[in-house]
C-alpha cells in the first residue's frame, strides 16, 4: 500500500515539473521573440545599409544634419607662464668663500647698478691683500736692485750677464705685482693701504645690473663654501617673456611673428595682444613640449614671473569640413560616422579628422560637402 502511495506522488511530482519546464520554455521563447520583433521594428540591415522603420522609437533620437564648411582659420589655446628674461637676469656669485656677515637687500627689492648688496668676511681676501702686499714689497726690491745694477754697470765694475739677471728679477716682480693687483681688481677692491682701514677681510658684493632681487638662496650669518654657487638673482623685469608650452604635434603650426591673444589669471577680463619672437629648437625632455615665446614691455612691472597665462594662436584649418563631436564613433581602430544615402537610411563612413575647435572637428578624409550625417543618437544604431 505504501509502495503505491510513494509511485503516485512521484508521479505527480514529475507531472508538475514537466508542466512548469514547458510553461517557462514557451514564455522565454516569447520574449525572445518579442525582443527579436522590437529589434527589427527599430533598425533594419540591408546589406550595408542601415534602415530604421517609420514604426521605429529611433526616428524621434536621432539628429541628421548636413556637414558644415570649415573656418579658414584654427584657434588653438596652449597653457603658459610669465619668464624673466635670461638676457637680462644675472646670478649673484661670490668670488671667494666665507661668512656672510651682512645682507643689504631683500627678496623682492628693486637694486641699482653698483649698490652693495651683500658684505662677506672672507680670510681669502685677506691672503689676496697680502699676496698683493708682498709682490709690492718685491717689486720695490728689485726696481731698487735694477737701479744699482744700471748704475754700476755703466761706471764698466759689473758684468753683463750679472745686469741680465737683474733685470729678469725685477721683471718677474712686475708681473707678480701686476697678477696680484688684477686679482683684487677682480674680486672690486684696490690696493690702497690707507682705504682699507682694517678690513681687509670685508669684501663688498655690488650690483653688476639694475633690477629686482628675484631669488635669494642665503641668509646672513651664513657661511659660503662653494663659490659657484649663486647667494641671489637680479632680473631686470622691463622686459619679461611669455611662454607657451606647445605640445609636439602643434609645433610644426608656429612660426616667428605670429600674432598671439593672451589673459592671464591674475587680471580677468584684460586681454594682451604680442607676437612670437622665437620658438625653441629642442623639445623639452620633461614634458615632451616645445617652448614659444612672446616678448613684452613690463615697464608697469604687472607681468610678474611664473604668473599663469592662457594664449590664443590662429592656424590654418588643416580640413575643409567639420562635423560636431557627437557625430563621431568608434568602431575598433577607426573613427565613423553615419551618412544618410536616402530618408532614414544610413551607411557607415571611416573618417580621418583632424584639429578640433570647441565642439567642432575638421574633417580631413571620408565625407563629401553636401553629406548629411547623423549628428546624435548615431551609438542607438552602432552594430
Amino acid at each position: 500500500m505504501n509502495s503505491k502511495k510513494i509511485l503516485v506522488t512521484a508521479l505527480i511530482l514529475i507531472a508538475i515539473t514537466t508542466i512548469s519546464y514547458l510553461f517557462f520554455a514557451r514564455s522565454h521563447s516569447d520574449d525572445t521573440k518579442k525582443a527579436a520583433e522590437s529589434e527589427r521594428s527599430m533598425v533594419t540591415v540591408q546589406g550595408d545599409k542601415l534602415f530604421v522603420p517609420p514604426e521605429s522609437p529611433l526616428r524621434k533620437r536621432i539628429v541628421v544634419a548636413a556637414v558644415s564648411n570649415a573656418a579658414p582659420d584654427h584657434t588653438i589655446t596652449l597653457p603658459g607662464i610669465v619668464e624673466a628674461d635670461p638676457a637680462t637676469t644675472v646670478n649673484i656669485v661670490p668670488p671667494l668663500t666665507g661668512r656672510l656677515t651682512e645682507l643689504k637687500v631683500k627678496l623682492g627689492d628693486s637694486v641699482q647698478s653698483g649698490q652693495v648688496l651683500a658684505v662677506l668676511n672672507s680670510a681669502d681676501l685677506g691672503q689676496a691683500y697680502s699676496d698683493a702686499d708682498k709682490a709690492r714689497d718685491a717689486l720695490d726690491l728689485a726696481r731698487r736692485a735694477l737701479d744699482r745694477g744700471e748704475g754700476v754697470n755703466t761706471a764698466g765694475a759689473n758684468a753683463a750677464k750679472d745686469l741680465e739677471q737683474i733685470r729678469s728679477n725685477y721683471n718677474q716682480a712686475l708681473a707678480e705685482f701686476n697678477r696680484a693687483e688684477e686679482r683684487l681688481k677682480t674680486l672690486g677692491v684696490n690696493n690702497d693701504i690707507t682705504a682699507r682701514d682694517g678690513k681687509s677681510r670685508q669684501l663688498l658684493i655690488t650690483a653688476p645690473v639694475s633690477g629686482t632681487v628675484t631669488a635669494l638662496n642665503n641668509g646672513m650669518g651664513s657661511y659660503i663654501n662653494d663659490p659657484t654657487v649663486a647667494i641671489m638673482t637680479i632680473s631686470n623685469l622691463d622686459h619679461v617673456w611669455v611662454t607657451a608650452n606647445v605640445p609636439e604635434n602643434q609645433v610644426a603650426e608656429l612660426h616667428n611673428g605670429q600674432t598671439a591673444d593672451i589673459t592671464f589669471d591674475a587680471y580677468p577680463g584684460q586681454n594682451w595682444q604680442g607676437k612670437i619672437t622665437s620658438v625653441s629648437a629642442v623639445i623639452e625632455p620633461d614634458t615632451h613640449r616645445n617652448k614659444a615665446r612672446i616678448s613684452f614691455r613690463n615697464t608697469d612691472g604687472r607681468l610678474k614671473p611664473n604668473m599663469y597665462a592662457s594664449i590664443r594662436l590662429a592656424t590654418a584649418q588643416k580640413g575643409k569640413l567639420m562635423v560636431p563631436n557627437s557625430a563621431l564613433l568608434m568602431n575598433n581602430d577607426s573613427v565613423t560616422v553615419f551618412v544618410e544615402t536616402t530618408p532614414w537610411t544610413f551607411t557607415r563612413h571611416i573618417v580621418t579628422i583632424g584639429s578640433e575647435d570647441n565642439d567642432q572637428v575638421s574633417v580631413l578624409s571620408g565625407l563629401n560637402q553636401g553629406d548629411r550625417i547623423v549628428v546624435s543618437g548615431g551609438v542607438l544604431i552602432n552594430d
